[in-house]
């Protein structure tokens, strides 16, 4: 049985509707402020016409709430939690695409190439503005008014760590040398925190006692730094069969990656190819053979495997229960054990 797929679907459904709620998004037509926010989520197209469009797979947000019910408590209480960490996820995808001049997301135009750069900053504060506001929606599902503070503050503590990340990735693009640790600094702060308050909030809601919480945001945190070191094994030597994208994009980008920093940290050569321009699949190939002798891909398997392997001990040591517990597991499978 797939726990995972039979709870994600209603938990999925439940988190749209409050974020509708919050976002206003109703069968009537929305003003240009909220239509932009409605375009970005999915909900309406650059016409602001009804629409329907793939929006990601929201695993934070149902991570949050397995989170919430494996802890022992009512799920369907954390769905304001849920709902305000996904846009607060979409906010920063807004500022990102903006920052990194990025043209599409979701097979879509970004926000700023419809509306200009202006507009789209708006919209992504107002969506960071309404991400607290969805949050303190915790009061009305008779969460506690002193676990709903502690979780704001918790949310407004992540948010500095996600523009901590994003600062030092941008930083990165423009240094010659980043180091090992640098990077995984970097890649907490942009990524791994946010699942860490998915499942500390779930937990939190849940009424769980610190030392459970303090388990299940260890077991977010180092899940999602699995995840990315994977991504960046993925990134080079992947199957494009199965991850459904180039293998050998990050290399031609020169891409600051996980191995790549590695390889750079332990040979010359590697920089020396690296100082070349322009970049074309002879210097891809260069380079993912001296990052083989390097070791780079053992180098980050290791420290995907060790990050996995703490996820899992601290998800065990927390003790949770029933079908999330095992809704859990099969997430964190489908997140970990991709092949690499």
């Amino acid at each position: 049985m797939n726990e995972f797929k039979q709870l994600s679907q209603e938990m999925r459904q439940a988190v749209n509707d409050e974020m509708k709620a919050v976002l206003k998004a109703t069968n009537k037509p929305p003003d240009h402020f909220y239509g932009m926010m409605h375009y970005h989520m999915g909900w309406r197209d650059e016409y602001l016409q009804p629409a329907d469009v793939h929006a990601g797979k929201q695993i934070r947000p149902v991570i949050c709430l397995l989170a919430c019910q494996a802890a022992g408590g009512n799920w369907r209480q954390a769905v304001p939690a849920a709902a305000a960490i996904e846009l607060l996820h979409n906010f920063s995808l807004i500022h990102d695409d903006i920052e990194d001049a990025s043209p599409t997301r979701r097979g879509r135009k970004t926000l700023w190439t419809i509306w200009g750069t202006e507009q789209a900053i708006n919209a992504g504060d107002a969506m960071f503005a309404l991400a607290h506001l969805a949050l303190n929606r915790l009061v009305d599902r008779d969460v506690a008014a002193e676990t709903a503070v502690h979780a704001l503050r918790r949310f407004d503590e992540t948010c500095v760590r996600l523009t901590q990340g994003q600062h030092a990735d941008m930083d990165f693009e423009r240094r010659d040398e980043v180091t090992v640790d640098e990077y995984l600094a970097m890649i907490t702060g942009k990524t791994a925190v946010l699942l860490s308050l998915c499942t500390e909030l779930g937990a939190l809601i849940a009424g769980s006692d610190d030392q459970t919480v303090h388990n299940y945001a260890q077991f977010g945190l180092n899940l999602g730094l699995a995840f990315q070191v994977i991504d960046d094994i993925l990134g080079i030597w992947g199957d494009e069969a199965i991850i459904g994208k180039s293998a050998s994009t990050d290399i031609l980008t020169k891409k600051k990656t996980l191995p790549v920093l590695y390889g750079l940290s332990q040979n010359g050569a590697l920089r020396q190819l690296y100082e070349q321009e322009p970049t074309d699949e002879a210097f891809v190939q260069n380079a993912i053979n001296v990052l083989n002798k390097t070791g780079a891909r053992e180098y980050a398997t290791e420290r995907a495997t060790y990050y996995s392997e703490n996820a899992l001990q601290h998800l065990e040591e927390a003790q949770p229960t029933g079908p999330a517990f095992a809704a859990l597991n099969q997430l964190s499978a489908m997140l970990l054990q991709r092949d690499f």
